[in-house]
């Protein structure tokens, strides 16, 4: 179905930030890549698309969002404009300019780092992008806020994420769902990340899409169940960002594991699109 992950994780490191530390790991040698999963997922989301970009001569760099993961919980803000300066901060810290690979919330996140700091961004690539808050009404907003309530989010999530996952699903679903699970087994964990289901806003980041000035690609999974039509909503964020558009067939809200072979293409022909390599 797709390859195999690499064979032995990276080792962690961590950025320090003034109210805790952000996990991540460097993967190969080349122009920086930063990929960085969605709300409730763990960097390993990148697990397929990785290998294929390092393959390709990219340094790819992935990263835990603020109270997930291996990063810490000691926060007391979550969402797109936090996230995006965990970014910028990271990106600063590796002394060089990047593409940010954004997946749901981090989307609107390296939104926010393009419009704050062009010259850290040379690429925004968004993934099942959050740019802007879908419309929702107060009954399935107060039912979503329930369903991650600390108390059981572990639960919950573990039996909601299949349906983020709609059509074809990674061969290593069952496990990598375990993990995510495990990890907000940990009750700090599972408070940090029902913290960030209630606090993360994406106004901050509709708000800056027009100043930005970098090369975009819009990556939507054709089912995905986050939007009512993900098509729509894909090509008003290409209109919007002046953004190319990928849908991929069979894919939800993560079509870097779900297809990464459809994804590693778009990604690899955009960012060859953009010219030479640094």
């Amino acid at each position: 179905m797709s390859a195999s992950p690499a064979a032995a994780a990276p080792s962690t490191q961590f950025l320090e930030r003034p109210e805790g530390r952000i996990a991540y790991d460097v993967q190969g040698v080349g122009p920086l890549l930063v990929l960085v999963p969605g709300m409730g997922e763990l960097r390993s989301s990148y697990r397929f698309l990785t290998p294929r970009l390092v393959e390709a001569g990219y340094t790819v760099v992935t990263t835990d969002l603020r109270g997930h993961g291996e990063s810490d919980t000691t926060f007391s803000a979550y969402g797109d404009p936090e996230t995006a300066s965990d970014i910028s901060a990271l990106i600063d810290s590796l002394g060089s300019s990047a593409v940010i690979i954004g997946n749901s919330l981090a989307a609107g996140a390296g939104v926010i780092v393009a419009a704050d700091h062009p010259e850290q961004v040379t690429g925004l690539v968004l993934l099942g992008p959050f740019v802007r808050n879908p419309p929702a009404g107060r009954i399935s907003l107060a039912m979503f806020r329930a369903m991650t309530a600390p108390f059981w989010v572990a639960l919950m999530w573990k039996s909601y994420m299949p349906t983020l996952y709609s059509g074809r699903k990674p061969e290593d679903f069952k496990e990598y769902r375990d993990a995510v699970t495990a990890s907000l087994r940990r009750p700090e964990y599972g408070r940090a990340f029902s913290l960030t289901t209630r606090q993360t806003d994406h106004d901050p980041a509709e708000a800056r899409l027009l100043e930005v000035r970098a090369p975009v690609l819009v990556v939507m999974g054709e089912r995905d169940p986050d939007f009512k039509d993900p098509a729509g909503e894909a090509h008003w964020i290409g209109e919007t960002l002046k953004a190319d558009v990928v849908m991929v067939p069979q894919a939800g809200h993560y079509p870097q594991s779900q297809q990464p072979e459809i994804t590693e293409r778009a990604i690899l022909e955009f960012l060859e699109s953009m010219g030479p390599r640094a």
